[in-house]
């Protein structure tokens, strides 16, 4: 890339005597590992050859020795299971395979047209002009990188090396995938010190020509809608790779990617439901390219702010000690995820399945999901928060399509032999329905908060209301840590109050008795605790409820713990003792089993612990009671609706 006389003066700026000579070499260094990658690349190569390049550098055979040493094993035998493990992972790129496999990946997302948001994009592509780029996108589908990299290689970006689970490496997907860039690793490494080593490695040795780099930093497709806990083995090793030093910087990109419709979501529902999940094969594979022949709409990806990896880690990384290091990773992981959620856009069918749900099963004409959209669409302007297409529900026919596309989907249906046709959710499809709510429930939880500190203001008649209601959602965001992505304690106080003026400016001042707070919340629109919290929590629920009811002194095993949990809860949900069908989930009952045994409840304790199950089932009641309660103003506000003009002559 040619620069200007200016902008060199700049880059050359501030730099210590003496020092330019070092600065040209390790440019020089760096332009030539890139130009040998992208030359292989187009040239073509093999696994095999990429294996001997990393092997036969003095780094690689000096770093074997350091190994062998350290764990006290024979240099031979470690050096021969490092080749295995690199010949395992090790990937290459030719023109050939990339191409063939690109045409493969759009013909499986064939059902989708790709919307990429331009907001970050010149941006991103500038910094890869002198830096790698790490790809961190959101996962919700095996689409998803698929429709990642053509969209990338449509806006100049050379294709990533993409790290994939080895469960994927089966025939005849595996030897196509490894040739276009994948690097299938394995799901656990289970201690093994020299796997870890050989990955690390491969990070350094990709970093340092130039590659670009993509995974899904989740793990794990979302089985929610939501956002998952990022894994940080991965980022580890990366950051450890680049500390090893050879690469200036390196930049993470969070990307958001989101599905009007997915084809997946059934088979995650079952497997929330306990079901088991069907190992990848090619009878598998040949089943799941049959059904993407449907139209299902739109993909949309978005860039995240990208982050610098070395001004995250700072310089002095190898001097830290592992929990600091550890801490750090955490941070940054959880950097990543806000970034990610912060572009994700709102869509219609994610506002709608919103409106339809937390309605204990209440079917809506479209002149009440019309109602119920007009505060929320009022809410996303004024927040300012992205979305998709314009949200085309501004009139009765675009709430219809979208309607008819979630119709399509099976996550609701319609009964149309009455005065007008009414949409409800289908039955036991609550969690496909919140799959796509739950993909714009981020910009939403602090909201649910929010109304959840008035209605702890109506009830427990606060002395001092600001103080205590401050008090109430830190409770209630240490609940709910596991499961959403809080900002940290200032910046969340902040959010709370801005939530709080959404719904009246002057609260503060009017917040002086539990009257003023019942009266704030009447006035709230749109109602939304219960249509945000109430699977969560109903989940925690059953949680603690199984938990109080068994021994103190008696061990929980995870799995029939959880069969339990689920056995209970669908009693509790006919008994409607609980009210919605989301909570009925492995995946949320699993959360509630981790805060659980995060306040020290799954141990056996005693009498101690006995106590402390039964405080916890107390307070999800409470909170329970309390969801319940704005899904009462919501269905008064439903209720408030006129009913549509009759027809000329009394027919419908």
């Amino acid at each position: 890339m040619i620069i200007g006389p200016g902008e060199l003066r700049g880059r050359l700026a501030g730099l210590k005597p003496g020092a330019l000579p070092g600065v040209l070499r390790k440019r020089a260094a760096r332009v030539r590992d890139r130009a040998e990658h992208s030359m292989l690349t187009e040239q073509g190569n093999f696994p095999s050859l990429v294996c001997e390049d990393v092997t036969r550098s003095a780094r690689y055979r000096c770093g074997l020795r350091e190994l062998a040493s350290r764990l006290d094993l024979p240099p031979a035998a470690v050096a021969r299971r490092a080749r295995a493990y690199l010949r395992e992972m090790v990937a290459s790129q030719n023109r050939l395979a990339v191409d063939s496999w690109g045409r493969f990946g759009s013909y499986v997302a064939r059902a989708y047209r790709i919307d990429i948001a331009p907001a970050r994009l010149d941006e991103v592509r500038r910094l890869g002009q002198h830096h790698p780029l790490v790809f961190l996108p959101s996962h919700r589908s095996y689409l998803d990188p698929l429709v990642l990299r053509p969209a990338l290689l449509q806006n100049g970006f050379p294709p990533n090396h993409v790290l994939s689970g080895i469960n994927l490496s089966f025939w005849p997907l595996g030897p196509l995938a490894r040739r276009s860039g994948y690097v299938f690793i394995r799901r656990s490494l289970a201690g093994d010190e020299v796997y870890k080593w050989v990955l690390r490695e491969y990070f350094g040795y990709l970093l340092r020509k130039g590659a670009n780099l993509e995974w899904y930093v989740e793990g794990g497709r979302s089985r929610t809608g939501k956002l998952r806990p990022p894994r940080y083995g991965l980022l580890t090793y990366l950051t450890e790779a680049f500390c090893d030093g050879g690469v200036d910087d390196v930049y993470l990109v969070p990307v958001s990617i989101i599905y009007d419709q997915l084809y997946e979501v059934g088979a995650m529902e079952a497997e929330a439901r306990g079901g088991t999940k069907k190992p990848e094969s090619l009878s598998w594979m040949v089943r799941y390219l049959r059904a993407q022949g449907r139209q299902r709409g739109q993909v949309h990806l978005a860039f995240g702010e990208p982050l610098s990896l070395a001004g995250e880690v700072g310089g002095d990384w190898p001097a830290r000690p592992p929990a600091q290091r550890r801490l750090a990773v955490q941070k940054l992981g959880i950097e990543v995820m806000h970034r990610i959620d912060s572009v994700t856009p709102v869509t219609a069918t994610g506002l709608v399945a919103l409106c339809l749900l937390g309605l204990e099963g209440r079917a809506l004409s479209v002149a009440e999901i019309e109602a119920e959209l007009g505060p929320l669409l009022r809410y996303v302007l004024r927040r300012d928060l992205p979305s998709t297409g314009g949200l085309p529900l501004r009139d009765a026919d675009g709430v219809t399509r979208v309607l008819e596309v979630l119709i399509s989907s099976g996550a609701i249906t319609r009964y149309d032999r009455g005065t007008e046709p009414v949409y409800q959710v289908a039955e036991g499809q609550d969690l496909v329905a919140a799959f796509y709510r739950n993909n714009i429930i981020h910009f939403l939880v602090n909201r649910a908060v929010a109304e959840l500190v008035l209605q702890a203001a109506a009830e427990e008649h606060y002395q001092a209301p600001v103080a205590d209601g401050w008090k109430e959602a830190l409770r209630l965001r240490e609940l709910l840590k596991f499961e959403f992505f809080f900002s940290d304690k200032r910046t969340f106080r902040n959010e709370i109050r801005s939530e709080l003026a959404v719904i009246d400016e002057r609260w503060a001042e009017r917040l002086r008795s539990p009257r003023a707070a019942v009266e704030l919340l009447e006035r709230a629109r749109p109602h939304l605790a219960h249509r945000i919290l109430a699977s969560y929590l109903e989940a925690y629920l059953v949680v603690a409820d199984r938990l109080a009811a068994r021994s103190s002194h008696e061990p929980v095993e995870e799995k029939p713990f959880l069969n339990e949990c689920l056995a209970v809860g669908r009693q509790l949900l006919l008994q409607h003792r609980i009210s919605s069908g989301e909570s009925l989930s492995v995946e949320l009952f699993s959360t509630g089993l981790r805060l659980a045994r995060h306040r020290g409840l799954v141990e056996p304790g005693g009498e101690r612990v006995a106590e402390l199950r039964a405080a916890f089932a107390r307070e999800l009641e409470t909170l329970v009671s309390r969801v319940h309660s704005s899904r009462s103003l919501a269905l008064r506000d439903i209720s408030a609706v006129p009913p549509p003009s009759p027809a000329v002559g009394g027919q419908p």
